[in-house]
């Protein structure tokens, strides 16, 4: 930063300038007291400046410490764990409190299971263990040892959408997308649950040996999947077809380029 040249006029504000006004002259100097001071003033100001730049210049060429912008974060208490996931087996050697949620994004690259609260409310993060769901974010990773985990990834067969995944598409069941595979995900577990037989909060025959879903059934049981959106009709009506087995009219379509443009004529818009 350049300091004042002392020859260039300082701005002062209205006090000061009127206490450097009754100042005396100095004796036997031949400097006014106001021109020695503010002289002074800017001679100091120029000394901290060129300070503060000689600081920051060294710092600039300072060299880091080895290795501290770039060293990894180190492991402690590494342990070593073998699962499956998506069918494949993986061993990973990670820090002892990795959650599944960072082991599966971080350490895999499979980053369609999202990370919403990290605190287990919202249920972005939901994934199957043996097949039961279960949310990644709240699950230890090294408490895997020899468990089969699905994620969203692991769910179509090649290029054959589940039906859950084909169902939410057909009653579109999403806008933003960022909860739809834990959506899924959960939706796909709720079936298994329901074949078994476990009973929710809303179940009206708890002694039957499987449970039939009704809307509201699908409601309660998903409840710990929260949409921001609102889609929550589309997810109950995917989750009940796939459930059910009956095709429901698909209530939507893509609009032809013929439709788009009598739009775009109809209300001004270029685009749509």
């Amino acid at each position: 930063m350049p300091h004042t040249p002392p020859n260039e006029p300082v701005e002062l504000n209205e006090d000061e300038a009127a206490l450097l006004k009754e100042m005396p002259t100095l004796d036997g100097i031949g400097q006014s007291r106001r021109e020695f001071m503010v002289t002074s003033a800017v001679g100091g100001i120029g000394l901290f400046a060129a300070n503060l730049l000689a600081q920051e210049s060294a710092l600039a060429h300072m060299p880091l410490a080895a290795g501290a912008a770039t060293a990894p974060i180190r492991a402690q208490n590494v342990v070593k764990v073998s699962l499956t996931i998506n069918g494949k087996p993986q061993s990973l050697e990670l820090d002892s409190r990795v959650v599944l949620l960072d082991a599966l994004r971080e350490r895999l690259g499979m980053t369609g299971t999202k990370k919403g609260c990290d605190q287990g409310q919202c249920g972005a993060c939901t994934v199957l263990i043996d097949g039961e769901r279960a949310l990644a974010c709240l699950t230890l990773a090294a408490t895997l040892e020899g468990r089969k985990v699905t994620t969203i990834e692991g769910l179509a067969e090649d290029d054959q959408l589940h039906p859950m995944q084909a169902a939410f598409i057909k009653h579109d069941a999403f806008q933003c997308g960022y909860c739809t595979p834990g959506q899924i995900c959960s939706a796909v577990g709720v079936l298994s649950e329901a074949r078994r037989g476990h009973v929710s909060h809303v179940t009206a025959d708890v002694g039957a040996g499987t449970t039939s879903l009704s809307n509201d059934e699908i409601r309660e049981r998903m409840s710990g999947n929260i949409c921001r959106c609102g889609a929550y009709p589309g997810i109950v009506a995917a989750v009940q077809e796939a459930h059910s087995g009956r095709q429901s009219a698909q209530t939507w379509q893509f609009a032809t380029e013929t439709q788009l443009a009598a739009v775009r004529k109809e209300t001004g818009h270029e685009t749509v």
